[in-house]
């Protein structure tokens, strides 16, 4: 048995935090000692353990409880997801140290890059990597490949320029454009839908990447508008007219909270992947009242929806949402209604 403070110091916590998770029944003492010093067993040490992963895969402690009753939160689970994230950093540092080698080849044989060359470099691998790990970078078309860059230069400035002249982002000119352009986001992301949302929000948050991308908030609006354009003509074969306006004022609202939900979903996913915590849940309901909002409830307008995104690829380009994160809500809503 281990008091308090004993299991404090060996785990590197404060008292305080432990008494915390006490008061929130995450951690509670199998016994107490004699004189009311709270004391910790095996069990407990293995549990404060599996708590502190989940805290490191960025669980909030409100969901760890939860989580840890479920079936998905059996000890072996954690640590094998626990040994997961540490390959990939292994991965990451060997992949680290073979750059350093080359450059200190290259300096080596008298190689004497410009202060331009340095400074490009290191701002471009800065602003990749706080969004991509090692692996996926290697695995990233748009980082690898410097012609794709420069075609992402040539885009940029044609759609600053269509902004700049006034061309409605709704004109055909302007739809025209967001396919291509949506056609090479699919292209350089590999047609992953999660590269394609951290590409998204490392453009739309990042200023290193509005830099690199030469892109201001005003012109990626600008593209936003043109490409939801683009998705209401598809959406128009199979949608009246009066939704496709309701689709547009909704757009107007919540593009932005679109791409943060998208985001935390698949957070959320990499921790719990059974949608089993009350944060998938809770994930699911803003999904879902979000949905709702665009297109109503009448279910017919859903099924003709459900319609067109099935059946047109385009609707599902430059989203960052597959059909991965689509089963995770539906496995969110089946546990929600089974509790």
């Amino acid at each position: 048995m281990l008091k308090v403070g004993e299991l404090a110091t060996r785990a590197g916590l404060t008292v305080r935090t432990l008494h915390h998770y006490d008061s929130l029944g995450l951690l509670r003492p199998s016994a107490r000692s004699d004189a009311g010093y709270r004391l910790y067993n095996l069990d407990d040490v293995a549990r404060l353990q599996q708590i502190q992963a989940l805290r490191a895969f960025g669980m909030g402690l409100g969901d760890i409880g939860a989580y840890l009753d479920s079936p998905a939160g059996s000890p072996l689970a954690i640590v094998e997801r626990q040994l997961t994230a540490l390959e990939r950093q292994i991965r990451e540092a060997a992949h680290m140290r073979d750059q350093l080698r080359t450059l200190r080849s290259r300096l080596a044989s008298g190689e004497q890059p410009d202060l331009s060359t340095w400074l490009t470099t290191l701002e471009h691998m800065t602003m990749y990597e706080h969004y991509f790990s090692q692996e996926e970078l290697a695995r990233l078309p748009l980082y690898q490949n410097r012609e794709a860059q420069l075609e992402w230069q040539e885009l940029v400035r044609t759609a600053q320029t269509l902004k700049d002249s006034g061309t409605d982002p709704a004109s055909p000119e302007a739809t025209t454009f967001a396919e291509r352009w949506l056609r090479c986001v699919e292209r350089d992301s590999g047609g992953d839908p999660d590269f394609v949302l951290r590409l998204t929000t490392m453009a739309a948050q990042d200023a290193a990447g509005e830099q690199e991308m030469r892109m201001s908030p005003e012109l990626l609006d600008y593209m936003r508008r043109a490409m939801a354009e683009l998705r209401f003509g598809v959406y128009g074969r199979y949608l009246s007219q009066e939704t496709i306006e309701r689709m547009r004022r909704h757009e107007l609202a919540h593009s932005d909270e679109w791409i943060v939900l998208a985001k935390e979903i698949r957070g959320c996913m990499a921790i719990d992947p059974e949608a089993q915590s009350e944060q998938a849940k809770g994930l699911a309901r803003r999904w879902f009242g979000l949905f709702t909002d665009m297109v109503g409830d009448d279910p017919e307008v859903v099924a003709q929806f459900r319609k067109a995104s099935a059946s047109e690829p385009l609707l599902r380009i430059g989203t960052g949402i597959g059909d991965d994160v689509i089963a995770f809500l539906r496995r969110a809503m089946q546990n929600m209604h089974a509790a």
